[in-house]
């Protein structure tokens, strides 16, 4: 898992992206108004391409994109909501989380992360498709100068799916970051996806405890990739599960991935 919010490169497709990220999930319960007409395309900054849009559950669309000064095999994700723009991050080859860039809502100052150097258990990519699991442990330090740390680990499961033509093997995962003191601040677990070719992680259904105990469930999963040349492309307006009468499930509220504290 590694960044789907703040923290891993997907969890993190919870956080990472998805923990990703992987997933900043908290607060504004279907606070979200209905979707505007027309598509809103989004601009990579100067010495960025995008070469691929995401369309997922949980009002979501991820723009991802490669910039011409990283370093060989670093990636890009920018999510968007129906209010625009709200969290960005950066993975390398091995999918290890380097950085995120979480937008701050009400005029609040962005909150930038980063992996510290010299993580006890990397994240590996590799390891994972060769052996079918992949622990991690590794630290991370904020804008505002906290620190923490994430352990937990990524295993395939052995099941693949085809979404919109494209093949994702399904993973499961366990994520847990915890404070210096040693205080959890965030759990995650449940399943995600990769490709193999895109050596990436993909959000799916799980759930995520905020460090107060409850465990609330989101479905990120993805349901149509678009492509350079293809109608949708580079767009920054999400499509599925902006209604709020068709964001929740059964006999549980359902936490879209921008909704955080």
């Amino acid at each position: 898992m590694k960044p789907y919010l703040i923290i891993k490169a997907p969890v993190l497709a919870f956080l990472r992206g998805a923990v990703a990220g992987r997933l900043a999930v908290l607060a504004a319960l279907f606070a979200v108004a209905p979707a505007v007409a027309g598509a809103r395309e989004w601009a990579a900054p100067q010495g960025c391409e995008i070469f691929m849009t995401v369309q997922a559950k949980a009002c979501r669309v991820s723009n991802h994109y490669t910039c011409a000064d990283d370093a060989p095999g670093d990636q890009w994700r920018a999510d968007f909501d129906l209010d625009g723009l709200f969290f960005r991050s950066r993975i390398d080859f091995e999918t290890q989380w380097i950085e995120s860039i979480e937008g701050r809502r009400g005029g609040g100052p962005q909150l930038t992360q980063w992996l510290a150097p010299a993580p006890p258990d990397p994240a590996s990519f590799s390891e994972l498709i060769a052996t079918g699991i992949d622990s991690f442990h590794f630290d991370l330090a904020r804008s505002d100068g906290g620190t923490s740390t994430a352990r937990g680990y990524d295993r395939l499961t052995g099941r693949s799916v085809t979404v919109d033509g494209v093949t994702l093997e399904e993973t499961e995962f366990d994520f847990t970051e915890t404070d210096p003191a040693g205080n959890v601040l965030r759990r995650a677990r449940g399943r995600e996806y990769i490709n193999r070719e895109m050596r990436l992680f993909f959000a799916g259904p799980g759930e995520s405890d905020l460090g107060d105990g409850l465990w609330r469930p989101i479905d990120g999963s993805p349901l149509e990739f678009v492509f350079p040349g293809e109608p949708g492309f580079a767009t920054s307006q999400p499509k599925y599960d902006c209604d709020p009468m068709t964001a929740g499930v059964p006999g549980a509220p359902l936490w879209r991935v921008s909704d955080g504290p």
